[in-house]
This record gives C-alpha cells, structure tokens and sequence, in this order.
C-alpha cells in the first residue's frame, strides 16, 4: 500500500470522527433536543437547520467519497480495518472536547482494536 492511499484512509477515518463530532455537538443544542421531544416533523426540521448537523453530514459525505476512492486501490479487507482507528479519535474527541467519562477499561478495549487494525495493516 502507497503512503498516498495510507494517507486517504487515515482521513478518512479522521473525517469520519469530525462528522460523528459534528453531529453530537449539534443534537446537543437545546432547541434540537426540545424539537425532537416535539415531533418527528419538528426533529427534521431542526436538524435541516442546524448548521453543525449540515456540517457533519457533509464531512461523512466527503469522506464516502475518499473512501470509495480508497476502495478501488487496495483489498476490501486490508482497507476496512482502519475504520477501529477512528474508536480512538472518537474517543479523544468525547474525553477532551465533550469532557466525556473516559475508564481506563474503555481505553483498553479501544486500544485492542487500535491494534487490531494495526496488526491486519501488516498484512498489506
């Protein structure tokens, strides 16, 4: 594997946590979490407005596209793997950014995958 298709999918996967940050920071507004105690109509139209879920469906759409870009250089099953990289990221995202609960047995678990990946990375 290249380092330019290393590089795509390490992106990938980082643009990947941004959307599901991007996401969490907006249902976290108060106005989208009394809209989606409303009513479905009122959760969607929210949410249609709401500049930080816009934000985070557009950062996974771009990354979609890097990923199938990704997905016609390298094997399905070499690619994939790096997907458990962004467990970390997120997991970064939710301690320091959201001030989340981080346990050291959630870290453990995240890093196994972390090494899985880096273990079927090998491979490639």
């Amino acid at each position: 594997m290249s380092l330019i298709v290393l590089g795509i999918i390490l992106l990938t996967v980082t643009l990947s946590a941004c959307a599901q940050l991007a996401l969490k920071l907006g249902v976290a507004k108060p106005q989208l979490a009394t809209a989606i105690e409303s009513s479905v109509s009122d959760a969607l139209l929210a949410a249609l407005t709401s500049p930080l879920i816009i934000g985070g469906l557009f950062i996974y759409g771009l990354s979609v596209v890097m990923w199938i870009w990704v997905l016609s250089k390298v094997e399905l099953s070499i690619a994939y793997p790096f997907v458990g990289i962004s467990f970390l990221i997120t997991m970064a995202f939710g301690a320091f950014l959201l001030d989340e609960n981080v346990t050291p047995l959630r870290i453990a678990g995240t890093v196994l995958i972390a090494s899985g990946c880096l273990l079927v990375s090998r491979t490639a």
